[in-house]
């Protein structure tokens, strides 16, 4: 297992880990799967403040996770958002924990302490979304401070978002 640094030149790998979760599941709320350049740009304007880095066994990406603004003024710098994105196969293996603390690890080094996780939350479980990501945030030392109601609709359905914060 290997993490390192996103590249521009992933952004097809990365992006079908992403896919699956656009399309099946109510855990990104995007309908429509971004194209390859649309995602490497992503990346690209990522990096240029904050670290996008992947997960790999035998050369393979498993996994992703980024940080991005939480809020756009400087009052504000020593916050972020994440995001972390598992192969479907991936989970269950450790890499959401090894992502996620590299992560840390190099938003400390730039002063960010308060991490933020916007988190779709089912009202009750479905086939496309189930709790599973608050728990895995639960599980690295996040806690639930706020919750908003039937904000995100996809496949038909209304979605609760709740955001999650972890001081470092």
């Amino acid at each position: 297992m290997m993490i390192r640094s996103a590249a521009a030149e992933d952004a097809r790998n990365i992006l079908e880990i992403y896919a699956f979760y656009v399309k099946n599941t109510a855990i990104s709320f995007e309908y429509e799967v971004p194209s390859v350049e649309e995602f490497r740009d992503r990346i690209i304007n990522t990096t240029k403040k904050y670290p996008y880095i992947v997960i790999e066994e035998d050369g393979v990406i498993k996994g992703y996770a980024y940080a991005g603004v939480f809020k756009g003024r400087a009052a504000y710098d020593h916050c972020c958002e994440v995001t972390i994105y598992l192969d479907r196969g991936s989970k269950g293996k450790g890499y959401g924990r090894a992502l996620y603390e590299a992560l840390e690890e190099k938003l400390r080094k730039r002063g960010i302490i308060n991490l933020y996780a916007c988190i779709a939350d089912p009202i009750s479980e479905d086939e496309y979304l189930t709790r599973n990501s608050e728990q895995f945030h639960k599980h690295m030392g996040y806690t639930k401070v706020g919750e908003f109601h039937k904000c995100g609709y996809k496949f038909g359905r209304l979605y609760n978002m709740i955001w999650m914060e972890k001081i470092i």
